[in-house]
């Protein structure tokens, strides 16, 4: 993992050097943008967040009367272990085994849904994004824009962070 990261920073370096060198007459103009923060600081993206939350919450009350049963289902074992058969203790956990096994079908078709969702409503918003991040690149004379989060960025100072330019401009068109 290590050399993976050495040769990410290596490889951004030298393509520094390279750029530096090959336009030594221009100015080099770095900027840094986080497309997550952007994304949940514009007026879109906070609706998308909402919606998601709410769809979220709608999903776990499809999950709750399921874990109600297991809870229910894990008491009565519970309680009956000593007095009932073997035979139907057995029919009891197996019960319960297959209401745990429901859960987790359940929770994972929601999940498969959700993400899906959220692809949904946010691919569209990150490629807004990344649009307004080139156009501002273009318009203001960055020489590079780099994506804070998506690996090779370790540090920047705050004054390349261009995160708020992005957001003003998306939420203004």
């Amino acid at each position: 993992m290590r050399f993976l990261e050495a040769t990410v920073i290596g490889l951004g370096l030298a393509g520094l050097v390279a750029v530096g060198t090959a336009s030594a007459q221009e100015a080099f103009k770095i900027g840094v943008v986080d497309l997550e923060q952007a994304l949940s600081s514009t007026d879109e993206g906070k609706r998308a967040s909402e919606e998601l939350q709410r769809k979220l919450k709608q999903a776990e009350g499809q999950v709750q009367p399921l874990i109600e049963r297991y809870k229910s289902l894990e008491e009565e074992i519970k309680n009956q272990r000593f007095s009932l058969s073997e035979e139907a203790l057995y029919q009891k956990q197996l019960d319960l085994a297959g209401v745990g096994n429901d859960i987790q079908t359940k929770r994972g078709q929601l999940e498969g849904d959700l993400k899906i969702e959220r692809e949904r409503m946010v691919g569209p918003l990150l490629k807004r994004l990344g649009d307004i991040v080139r156009e501002i690149g273009k318009e203001q004379g960055y020489t590079l824009i780099m994506a804070r989060g998506q690996g090779g960025l370790i540090y920047s100072r705050e004054s390349v962070d261009i995160t708020d330019v992005v957001v003003q401009k998306f939420n203004a068109k």
